[in-house]
């Protein structure tokens, strides 16, 4: 069982397989955005392809030859919005990607490695709750500040299908908005908006637009809400700011020094206002790449890297993981609330024994190995907790900011008798092992990969041990 681990693979969306069919890179036309399998408009021999052939699904077995035989000849493809080939990436070039959603952005940092043409994440990814959402809940705030918060909370749960009805239509405004608008944007009032607000309050909704003092909102005799380009770019600027301010911590770190390339992505990427305001702010440091269909893109990206899921060969430790352990106490050394005495012996509980630590780079395919010991003989199943950090100086599971993240199950199989033995009975073992030796149970965590897996074995009997990792029941 695995469980999935967050912020990777974003980088894989950049990616385009020149050598998918088989067709040298040199002898390729440029590949559009718009599709996995995509176009070229004509073949070499100004032979018009046909539209079946524009529109067909590669099969995914031959895919996965194409992709292992032609790895030597992978390129980067980078174009703009309007299909033109801005550039081909090169070895060692970096990037980020910035995926801009409706509730966050998420950023991740790669450079293109050397001769395999596979990539390296730089920094663990990070972002943010910047999403699109944020603009909408400015639009909420602004509402409340006009007609009063008890109000708007109170149509909500009572009008709750209007409430929506008024979403929708601010949303549709939401995705016109563009910088340096003449025109105010006009958003339609439901009925019932009205309706309530003038038997909840007893005034209309205009004269409560004249009281707010609110000089960027105006009110239509059409029963619509005017919001003026400055109204908007209040509405939009604490959002796109919290993006802006975001990337750029991420491009001052060390790490991330030399970055050639952002490609915007994610639906909220497709705003206007969002595309002005990073290409202002960020313009200057690195060229700004917006691509077609930009709400799709991580979508065909994940198709991408479902056929070579080998692409992205280093990623970066989002947490440090660890599990809790006991060690020979040493005196000045553990605080004393620590200590246990256990068969005369003294020890120190609650000890963090890392497994990874945050930011680091890990492998694809990279192992790490603990072995096990059952607390008591015929003990059938191993519980252990793993505990999480955001950082990387923590001692003790105990400390401020650790906290229990999952649990690692290992299902003991029944001992192999001892020969010999009568009955088949286990003679003298220590822990359910053979012979009086001590049951090892090696476990083995992969974190190279987008998944957490583990796997174990009983070292006394070389059997496989059923082990799962469950981080969904904390």
């Amino acid at each position: 069982m695995a469980c999935r681990s967050g912020g990777n693979g974003l980088g894989i969306l950049l990616i385009f397989l020149v050598d998918l069919l088989g067709t040298a890179a040199s002898n390729m036309e440029p590949i559009y955005w718009n599709s996995l399998n995509e176009r070229w408009d004509r073949r070499r021999d100004g032979t018009p392809l046909s539209t079946h052939r524009r529109q067909a699904t590669v099969n995914e077995a031959f895919s996965r030859e194409q992709l292992r035989r032609s790895r030597h000849s992978r390129t980067f493809l980078v174009e703009s919005g309007t299909g033109e080939l801005w550039s081909e990436m090169q070895t060692g070039d970096r990037y980020i990607v910035a995926d801009c959603g409706g509730g966050t952005v998420d950023l991740t940092v790669h450079q293109i490695e050397q001769p395999q043409g596979t990539l390296k994440e730089l920094y663990k990814a990070s972002g943010g709750p910047y999403g699109a959402v944020g603009v909408d809940l400015a639009f909420e705030a602004m509402l409340c500040q006009i007609f009063g918060e008890d109000f708007i909370q109170s149509f909500k749960a009572k009008r709750p299908a209007a409430w929506v009805d008024l979403t929708i239509a601010f949303e549709a405004r939401k995705r016109t908005a563009t910088p340096g608008r003449a025109n105010a944007l006009n958003i339609s009032l439901p009925f019932s908006f009205i309706d309530y607000y003038k038997r909840h309050r007893g005034q209309s909704v205009e004269t409560a637009l004249r009281r707010s003092n609110m000089n960027i909102v105006k009110w239509s005799s059409q029963g619509m809400l005017r919001l003026t380009q400055e109204a908007m770019n209040e509405l939009f600027q604490p959002t796109i700011g919290n993006i802006v301010k975001h990337i750029e911590e991420l491009m001052a770190k060390q790490e991330v020094r030399g970055v050639r390339f952002l490609f915007l992505v994610g639906g909220f990427a497709e705003s206007p206002m969002l595309q002005k305001a990073v290409q202002n702010a960020l313009g200057r440091m690195c060229r700004i790449i917006i691509p077609q269909d930009v709400g799709l893109t991580i979508l065909k990206g994940a198709v991408l890297f479902g056929l070579d899921p080998t692409v992205v060969r280093v990623r970066r430790c989002p947490l440090t993981y660890g599990v809790g352990v006991l060690n020979r106490f040493v005196e000045g050394r553990h605080p004393p609330d620590k200590l246990l005495i256990k068969d005369g012996r003294e020890w120190c509980t609650d000890v963090l024994d890392r497994f990874v630590s945050v930011d680091q780079s890990v492998a694809l395919g990279e192992v790490v190995r603990r072995s096990y010991t059952p607390a008591r003989v015929g003990q059938r199943k191993i519980i252990i907790n793993i505990y999480c950090s955001l950082t990387d100086d923590v001692v003790y599971i105990t400390d401020p900011g650790v906290r229990k993240c999952g649990t690692i199950t290992l299902d003991l199989p029944e001992p192999l008798p001892v020969p010999g033995a009568v009955g088949g009975a286990v003679a003298g073992a220590v822990g359910g092992g053979r012979g009086g030796d001590r049951r090892e149970i090696r476990a083995t965590m992969q974190f190279g990969d987008t998944e957490i897996k583990v796997m174990a074995v009983d070292m006394s009997s070389s059997r496989s041990v059923r082990a799962s990792i469950d981080f969904l029941s904390n």
